[in-house]
Formats: structure tokens, sequence, C-alpha cells
């Protein structure tokens, strides 16, 4: 069973920074964040795959980045110029081909205006 682990998340003011971190047991081809608040679906705002090719959410190009480091096997996102709208829980999520199967249990981000 591959397990993520994040960290990082916490408490911000509004266009200060914050990075995320998740640590995954075993090596994943795709590695991506999803974001969720409540009432509404989660939505994906990053991923990365085994080939490099990333792929962002509208609402957060040019101010989140992904990255990973495939020797740690850790996964990173890293958040600037954040917002108030940022606000939601984080997910981490990976997968050995396609789709994601794999699911962390979530970081608490808040942007306090």
């Amino acid at each position: 069973q591959v397990q993520l682990t994040e960290s990082g998340g916490g408490l911000v003011q509004a266009g200060g920074s914050l990075r995320l971190s998740c640590t995954i047991s075993q090596r994943t081809w795709k590695t991506g964040w999803y974001r969720q608040v409540p009432g509404k679906e989660r939505e994906l705002v990053a991923s990365i795959d085994g080939a490099g090719d990333v792929e962002y959410a509208d609402s957060v190009k040019g101010r989140f980045t992904i990255s990973r480091d495939n020797a740690k096997n850790t996964g990173y996102l890293q958040m600037n110029s954040l917002k108030p709208e940022d606000t939601a829980v984080y997910y981490c999520a990976g997968g050995r081909g396609p789709k994601y199967e794999y699911w962390g249990q979530g970081t608490q981000v808040t942007v306090s205006s």
C-alpha cells in the first residue's frame, strides 16, 4: 500500500508564501496536488509526471510551482502570492499510471486577508 504524508500547511497572510511537501512511500509516475473547500468538489491544483510534464489550474498559474525529488520520493508545491481564495484543505495524490490511486490525509492552508 502506497502511503502519502503531507506537511507544510498553516496560516499565512495574503501575499505570503507556503511550501507543501508530500512524502510518498513508493515511487509513483504522477504526483499531484488537489484542494477542497467545504461544499465544493475537490479540484486539481497542479500535477507533474515522470516525463516532467506539468499542469496547473488557471487560478494558480504564475503563483504556484510543483516539483518533485525522485531520489527522496517527495513532491512539493511552492505557493507564492497567496490569496484568501486559496484557503482549502490541500491533498497530495499519486498514481502509477494516468489516474491518481493514492491520496494523503490532507493539510489545511488558511490565507487571511
